[in-house]
């Protein structure tokens, strides 16, 4: 059972990392999940596996008077539970760990008849000009989505997402994480034609690894361009350094990722 799950587990922060979307980095308000009854947050690797929302299972939802749209698809949480069992050498009592999961779908887009109860704490930002012409002057631009609990790029629909700015505490990360998935779209077939975007490589492979490299440098070039490179420095340094342990701390691929990155970020000011 546990095998299951955790091909479960695995398969699900797969399509999600395939999707664009970085788990782990969610510098915006609604990218905590948690259950809707009690309001807690998940936690573990219940974090990876969720975008920000509150979430139910299919009878909590039911019990609460609502009910899941039709075609939304469920995702998944764990998590482990003790079991007393007798010792069959023994014959003592003994704990042993079991893993358990459930499906659950988030109130706010999946489901109809009930709403979310959180309220995410806002913030009142002034657009900065120099980053905003750099999204403004990127030709053959992705279309663009706020929707709120995911930043992400999706090949398929040619299509970023990035939650609304109000969500950002710090307005510099909004644009970091906004560059971040320009960078990705450059990678397109219409566009650069880069392999980490146009082969579908799954998580934890070297290419996908590199074009990790390549979306935070790229991202980090493109906030220096605009004058706020010194806001998101540190950030930035963590979340490669993470990918460079991936890839076995391989200091060179710095070097042939930043040329990519370069590339990319031309592109996006028509420097091409």
């Amino acid at each position: 059972m546990s095998k299951k799950i955790y091909e479960m587990v695995t398969n699900q922060i797969i399509s999600k990392l395939e999707k664009g979307t970085v788990p782990w980095k969610k510098p915006f308000a609604s990218g905590q999940a948690v259950n809707w009854n009690t309001q807690k947050p998940y936690r573990g690797i219940n974090t990876m596996l969720l975008d920000g929302g509150e979430y139910l299972t299919f009878k909590q939802i039911k019990d609460a008077g609502g009910k899941v749209k039709k075609g939304e698809k469920s995702q998944i949480i764990v998590f482990w539970k003790w079991l007393e069992v007798e010792d069959k050498e023994t014959g003592e009592e003994k704990n042993i760990p079991f893993l358990k999961y459930y499906r659950v779908f988030e109130v706010g887009s999946q489901v109809e008849g009930i709403e979310p109860k959180r309220e995410y704490e806002t913030y009142i930002h002034d657009p900065i000009e120099e980053a905003e012409k750099i999204k403004d002057i990127y030709i053959n631009a992705p279309s663009y989505s706020s929707i709120t609990g995911g930043a992400w790029y999706k090949p398929f629909e040619d299509r970023i997402n990035v939650p609304p700015m109000k969500e950002f505490e710090n307005i510099h990360e909004y644009y970091s994480t906004l560059f971040h998935e320009m960078i990705h779209s450059t990678g397109h077939s219409s566009r650069i034609d880069r392999e980490g975007i146009t082969a579908h490589n799954g998580f934890g492979t070297e290419c996908y690894s590199k074009e990790e490299l390549v979306a935070e440098l790229g991202a980090s070039m493109l906030c220096g361009v605009s004058g706020i490179d010194n806001e998101t420095i540190d950030n930035s340094a963590s979340y490669i350094g993470s990918w460079l342990r991936v890839l076995k701390e391989d200091k060179t691929l710095i070097v042939k990722a930043s040329q990519q990155a370069q590339k990319a970020s031309d592109y996006i000011q028509g420097l091409n």
